[in-house]
């Protein structure tokens, strides 16, 4: 489904599955155009989603809106922004492991009232628990806290040749670019922010990663720099647009990077969007930077491939350096981490000098719930898993 339906995000993910063979009715055989180490990775991902095809034929496009898949728990309800609700699926393989018989996902953008209803016991459990709020949850005795690092990275999304809105200074030179990197202090960021829980990166895997190019680390804030690179461009005070999703965070975190890159004489505008809005015209090209990440994959394929190859669904700005793809390309087909470091090592020397994601922090996922919540377990993709959790 994802290799043919129009509008596919997922189709570069999985493009080098040349077809499928039935053997019997639990077995089936994926035939591959080339060796593709990250097959397991994607398939244990959002590619390998398994949804019923008669459903998905059935409602089409609006499939989304009544999904029937193969998990714990069956589709009731949807309210967008507002709600979705989930009930026990009593045919599900391993039933007994699901003792919850019903789950309310409510979208609350600001973390503080999220943790205002954990509290007040309207909610059970919440995610991305503002690192400001962890000395709150942790002196509460209602409540308990989860967390570990994240599998994906969060950046300034550059756009390249997406579109009429590439015509800045930004979008066609490299050196503003370098620029507004340059003025940004990684490090300060996360303190003032994320009181330096979300560890500084500028790759598309945090540094703690094995597949991390130590040998390219994280460049000094460098002001002068930026503005010599600036006068170099012809550009000494480029405008920039920032689109940023309205939620608390992500205004907080282009404000600070509003302020920091003032100093070498960028004028940052800060446009805050409803997310699912700002994603839409970002994807049309309606924009000049963009705020935004990725959850992440295991393998680091699915972090920058996706996201940065010519022609990839999610790769917003355009960004198309056939040297990169080529790089990328020859680091699927290897098994060894070590054959594949080289490749994206030679990738990343393009990347950060092209500089078409500027890459800022990594997210740690955290969770708060009361104490009547029993059997949680926090996985590095962010992904709650009901399997195991119980109210007392």
């Amino acid at each position: 489904r994802h290799l043919t339906m129009p509008g596919s995000s997922r189709r570069s993910e999985i493009s080098v599955i040349s077809g499928v063979e039935v053997i019997d009715a639990h077995t089936a055989k994926l035939v591959l155009a080339a060796p593709f180490a990250p097959m397991l990775a994607q398939l244990a991902a959002n590619s390998g989603a398994m949804v019923s095809p008669k459903a998905a034929q059935a409602a089409g496009e609006n499939f989304g809106l009544h999904p029937v898949c193969t998990g714990p728990f069956k589709f009731v309800d949807r309210v967008a922004q507002d709600r979705i609700v989930v009930e026990r699926f009593g045919d599900y393989w391993d039933k007994d492991k699901i003792k919850i018989e019903r789950i309310v996902y409510l979208p609350i953008p600001d973390s503080t009232v999220r943790l205002a209803n954990l509290q007040s016991g309207g909610l059970d459990l919440i995610e991305q628990v503002a690192p400001t709020d962890l000395e709150t949850v942790r002196n509460d005795p209602r409540l308990q806290l989860a967390g570990v690092g994240g599998l994906g990275y969060n950046g300034l999304t550059i756009n390249i040749a997406n579109g009429q809105r590439t015509k800045t200074p930004l979008g066609q030179d490299a050196r503003v670019r370098q620029a507004l990197e340059l003025s940004i202090d990684r490090d300060a960021l996360s303190q003032v922010v994320f009181n330096g829980e979300f560890p500084p990166g500028n790759q598309w895997v945090a540094p703690t990663n094995p597949y991390y190019i130590r040998e390219l680390p994280i460049p000094a804030r460098d002001v002068a720099k930026a503005k010599a690179l600036l006068a170099a461009a012809g550009t000494p005070n480029p405008t920039v647009v920032l689109t940023v999703g309205n939620v608390p965070v992500s205004v907080r975190i282009a404000q600070v990077i509003q302020s920091m890159a003032n100093e070498s004489g960028f004028d940052i505008r800060i446009q805050a969007t409803e997310f699912a809005s700002a994603v839409q015209f970002v994807a049309k090209g309606d924009f000049e930077s963009f705020l935004v990440g990725t959850s992440g994959r295991s393998d680091p394929d699915g972090n920058i491939y996706m996201n940065l190859a010519c022609n990839a669904a999610l790769n917003y700005g355009h960004y198309c350096n056939p040297e990169v793809d080529r790089e990328l390309d020859a680091a699927r087909t290897l098994e060894t981490r070590a054959d594949r470091l080289a490749h994206y090592r030679i990738a990343a020397e393009h990347i950060l000098q092209d500089l078409p994601i500027i890459y800022l922090y990594h997210q740690k996922w955290l969770w708060a719930f009361s104490t009547k919540l029993s059997g949680f377990a926090p996985l590095p993709d962010g992904l709650i898993r009901p399997q195991g959790l119980r109210i007392e």
